[in-house]
């Protein structure tokens, strides 16, 4: 992996490509994110670039935290996550990563925490048939029979039953950056990003391209 970054969901539009296609897109605010730390095989046993973003009040950091921030010269960040770049070495305490690590036409991995849905039945959370619908059945929207005669006489793993639903962490591969603004720091992504808006959401270079 040679490129990703951290950003912000902005929300989703509409543009109109060069051959006046109509293309869905997810606008995303693209970092700046700043290089914290530089791991390297000799010190740490590995590569990869600490990245840090957003920034966040000095009063609410921890002082293990300020002390790391300081050392990199930056100010304390919200967000910390590491990349295993194939080429970790070029990159340099307080460097910025921008927008334009991507270009139109890229094919990246997207992942972030779903939408929370809470509690939810079998039928919405799963997809579930319902009963019948007319007044004399008073079987509607139960999940049905849950577990089976005296052999083995348990409920089996991975049954579909109610249960909380979203708010897990979620990657959808392969999906295609449209247009890159390098001026505002945005990125636009065809199609549906997992998440809320303003909620946190990593770009990867595609593995599978």
């Amino acid at each position: 992996m040679k490129k990703a970054i951290l950003t912000t969901k902005v929300g989703m539009t509409q543009i109109f490509s060069e051959d006046g296609v109509l293309i869905p897109v997810t606008v995303l605010q693209a970092g700046p994110c700043v290089v914290t730390q530089v791991k390297t095989m000799d010190n740490d046993g590995y590569s990869a670039v600490q990245v840090g973003y957003v920034d966040k009040k000095e009063k609410a950091t921890i002082k293990p935290e300020k002390g790391h921030f300081d050392k990199a010269g930056v100010a304390p960040k919200r967000f910390v996550r590491e990349f295993k770049f194939e080429n970790a070495e070029e990159y340099a305490v307080g460097q910025e990563i921008k927008a334009d690590i991507f270009e139109a036409g890229d094919k990246i991995d997207v992942t972030a925490t779903s939408k929370g849905k809470g509690y939810a039945g079998g039928i919405k959370r799963h997809g579930l048939s319902t009963g019948p619908k007319t007044h004399g059945s008073k079987f509607h929207r139960h999940a049905g029979s849950n577990g089976m005669a005296s052999d083995p006489g348990k409920v089996m793993k991975g049954k579909k039953m109610p249960g909380h639903m979203g708010s897990e962490r979620v990657t959808i591969q392969n999906l295609e950056v449209v247009k890159v603004d390098v001026d505002n720091n945005v990125i636009l992504v065809k199609g549906a990003v997992p998440g809320p808006k303003k909620s946190l959401v990593t770009l990867k270079e595609s593995v599978k391209a």
